[in-house]
C-alpha cells in the first residue's frame, strides 16, 4: 500500500446515509413550509455542509434565524431516522480493519458536525479505528476549502506525499487538490464516475477492497 495516512469523507464514502439524509431533509423542508428538494438535489449536495446546501435548495432567501431553525429541525429528524437507515457500505468495515492492521493512520474529515460524525462512526462500528474525526465545526471554511485536511497534516506532522483523501463527491476531490495531496474517488456514493473523473483524481475505484491495492 502506497500511503501511510488515509483521510476519509464520511457520507457516501464510509457510511451509507443517503436515505436518512433524503428523508430528514424533505421532512424538515416540508415542516418549515418550503419547497421539498428532490432526491437528486439532496444527493448532489451531500458533499458540503447543510449550512450551505440548504440555502442552495431553498426557493427563497432565509434569515439567519430561519436557517438555524431549519438546521435544528433537520438534525432532530436525522437523529430519529439514523438508527434505521444509517449503515456502513458493504465491505467498508473489513477494509478499514485491514488498513488499521497494516498500521495505517486513519482520519475522517466530514461536513457533519463533529459530535454527529463521532456518533455516526460509533454506530457503524468504525470509530475505534479512527485517529481523529473532524467535522464542519472544527474548520474555518467548508469544503472544498482544505482546512480540515491541512489541520490533520499539521497536527500530526504528516508528509503530504504519504497522505490521501478518499471521497465520493467532486467537492472531496477539489479539497484534496487544494491541500496538495492525492485523492481517491469512490463511485458508490453521491456523484457519478463521469463527474468524479472530470475532477481528475489520482484514482477512481468501484469497490472498497481496491483501497488495499493502491
Amino acid at each position: 500500500m502506497k500511503y501511510e495516512n488515509y483521510i476519509f469523507d464520511f457520507d457516501g464514502t464510509l457510511g451509507d446515509s443517503k436515505e436518512c439524509s433524503i428523508v430528514a431533509t424533505q421532512q424538515a423542508f416540508k415542516t418549515f413550509g418550503l419547497n421539498i428538494p428532490t432526491e437528486q438535489d439532496i444527493t448532489y449536495y451531500m458533499g458540503i455542509p447543510i449550512e450551505v446546501s440548504f440555502l442552495k435548495m431553498s426557493q427563497r432567501t432565509l434569515s439567519e434565524q430561519e436557517v438555524e431553525q431549519l438546521l435544528t429541525l433537520f438534525r432532530q429528524k436525522y437523529k430519529v431516522y439514523e438508527t434505521d437507515y444509517l449503515k456502513p457500505f458493504e465491505y467498508i468495515s473489513e477494509v478499514i480493519r485491514l488498513l488499521s492492521e497494516a498500521n495505517k493512520k486513519l482520519f475522517v474529515v466530514s461536513s457533519k458536525k463533529t459530535e454527529v460524525l463521532i456518533r455516526n462512526l460509533e454506530s457503524i462500528g468504525l470509530y475505534q479505528y479512527i485517529t481523529e474525526a473532524i467535522g464542519s465545526d472544527k474548520v474555518k471554511a467548508y469544503k472544498p476549502n482544505p482546512d480540515g485536511i491541512l489541520s490533520i497534516l499539521n497536527k500530526y506532522n504528516l508528509r503530504p506525499d504519504k497522505a490521501v483523501y478518499i471521497g465520493d463527491a467532486i467537492f472531496d476531490i477539489q479539497m484534496a487538490k487544494a491541500a496538495r495531496i492525492d485523492s481517491i474517488a469512490v463511485t458508490w456514493g453521491s456523484h457519478s464516475k463521469e463527474a468524479l473523473s472530470n475532477e481528475q483524481p489520482n484514482y477512481v475505484i468501484e469497490e472498497p477492497i481496491e483501497l488495499t491495492r493502491i
